[in-house]
C-alpha cells in the first residue's frame, strides 16, 4: 500500500490540482465579498456611532427622524453581519470541499463524489443567502439614503 501511493499520488495530483482550482477560485470570490461586507459594516457603525451621539442633541421631528435611523442602523448592522457569517461557513465549506476532492482523488472512494457534490450546493447555497442578506442591507441604507423633501423644495432643475 505505501509503496503504490507515490506512484498513484504523481500520476494524480495534477489532475486532483485542477479539479481543486474551481472551488479555489469561489474561496477567493468569497474573501473579497468578505472585504466588502466588513467593510459596509464599518461605516454602519460609524454613523450609528454620529446619530447616537446626535439623539441627545435633538428633539422634535428632528429627533423622530434620529430613532428612525438608528432603527434602521441597527437593522443593517443585523443583515451584514448575517451575510457575514453566512460567508464565511460558505468559506469554511469550500475549504472542506477541496479537501474532500483531494482525498476524492487520490483513494477513488465512489461514496465521496455525493458529499464533494453536497458540500458545493451548499456552500452555494449559503452564499446565495449571504448575498441575499447584503441585498436587504443594502435595500435599507437606499431607503435611510432618502433625501428629505424639505432640501427638494425650490428645486428648478426638475423640468
Amino acid at each position: 500500500m505505501i509503496s503504490a501511493l507515490p506512484e498513484l499520488a504523481k500520476t494524480d495530483i495534477v489532475t486532483v490540482l485542477q479539479t481543486a482550482m474551481a472551488p479555489a477560485f469561489l474561496l477567493v470570490a468569497l474573501g473579497g465579498m468578505l472585504n466588502i461586507f466588513t467593510g459596509r459594516l464599518e461605516r454602519i457603525i460609524d454613523r450609528s456611532r454620529i446619530m447616537q451621539d446626535r439623539y441627545l442633541e435633538t428633539e422634535g421631528e428632528e429627533h423622530i427622524l434620529c430613532v428612525h435611523e438608528l432603527r434602521d442602523l441597527q437593522l443593517r448592522i443585523k443583515y451584514v453581519n448575517s451575510a457575514i457569517y453566512l460567508s464565511v461557513v460558505s468559506s469554511i465549506v469550500v475549504c472542506v470541499l477541496i479537501g474532500l476532492l483531494f482525498v476524492m482523488g487520490l483513494t477513488s472512494h465512489p461514496a465521496l463524489a455525493q458529499i464533494v457534490a453536497s458540500a458545493f450546493v451548499i456552500a452555494v447555497i449559503l452564499l446565495s443567502l449571504a448575498l441575499i442578506q447584503f441585498s436587504r442591507e443594502v435595500r435599507t441604507g437606499i431607503r435611510d439614503f432618502m433625501i428629505r423633501e424639505e432640501y427638494l423644495e425650490n428645486s428648478d432643475w426638475k423640468k
